[in-house]
């Protein structure tokens, strides 16, 4: 692998592995939304410099002017809807549960891209779903699988729900692909009145902690920007961008660990069965069927 490449990779993996405990600490402190704000905020900062610097503020100009409505929906749906509904997630439930949850998302992506995108669903999707989502079932339950006692069912459903929001925003970049720093920079610059507008309806711009702005900038910074920018360079260096891509199932272990020491959760053993069986799903859609010898 690409030196570089996998240096900007492991820098992606080790701000990823932070994000859970910013997550939860933050939210000790101010609610989804506010912090959601404060992330989006940062977000369009540093996203706008790096579009300035790579001359495509123009650019994303125009392409706003030639599609409006494209654009508004997409950041709706990212990072609008996916990280409120995400964020809501992670205040009900402990951090390691709602991180497997969101994980979920490439599952089902594979689902969404069969009637959108028009691809076969073939029986590594079928594997895949039901290993992903046995996952779920074991976290969801807390490993009381024969008594199906769901401990936190709507927690559960936004961490689920939160999936759908993000694949279709993936499901839609695939159909119809513009430059990715572009479309971040719009989605995030149009969500921010989005998000302004909740933040009056709600008095949100009152009693926010200082603590609380430190966990906003960070989390705009590393979980949104420079993550995203840093990737992308990544994947342009990268001489396999499949080996790369596998490099991101380092975050979760180490962010279970961060939220122990951190953030002082206890990692219960159905989150570490659930959240295998969920990576396991994820990595299997990865496999592509060889063709049968003649």
């Amino acid at each position: 692998m690409n030196r570089k490449a996998f240096l900007l990779a492991m820098c992606v993996v080790l701000m990823w592995s932070t994000v859970a405990s910013a997550f939860k600490l933050t939210l000790s402190l101010v609610t989804p939304l506010q912090m959601l704000w404060l992330a989006v905020a940062t977000g369009v900062v540093i996203l706008g410099a790096a579009a300035w610097k790579q001359q495509k503020l123009q650019p994303a100009w125009q392409l706003l002017k030639q599609s409006p409505g494209f654009f508004l929906l997409l950041a709706f749906l990212n990072p609008t809807a996916y990280y409120l509904i995400l964020f809501a997630a992670y205040d009900i439930l402990p951090a390691q549960q709602a991180q497997a949850l969101n994980y979920t998302w490439a599952v089902m992506l594979s689902m969404l891209a069969v009637p959108f995108l028009g691809q076969t669903f073939t029986r590594v999707n079928l594997f895949s779903i039901i290993i992903a989502y046995s996952g779920v079932l074991v976290i969801a339950t807390q490993g009381e699988l024969m008594a199906l006692d769901f401990k936190q069912p709507l927690g559960v459903a936004l961490g689920l729900g939160s999936s759908i929001f993000f694949s279709s925003y993936w499901i839609l970049n695939t159909k119809y692909p513009h430059d990715p720093v572009i479309t971040l920079l719009l989605c995030f610059g149009l969500s921010l009145p989005m998000l302004s507008g909740m933040m009056l309806w709600q008095n949100g711009f009152t009693d926010i902690p200082l603590a609380a702005i430190a966990g906003g900038i960070y989390i705009g910074a590393f979980e949104m920007s420079f993550a995203f920018l840093c990737w992308m360079s990544a994947l342009r260096l990268a001489t396999n961008t499949a080996q790369l891509s596998n490099l991101v199932y380092l975050a979760p272990p180490i962010s279970l660990v961060l939220l122990a020491v951190v953030v002082g959760e206890e990692v219960l053993y159905s989150t570490l069965i659930g959240f295998a069986l969920i990576i396991s799903g994820v990595l299997l859609q990865q496999i592509r069927q060889r063709p049968s010898s003649a």
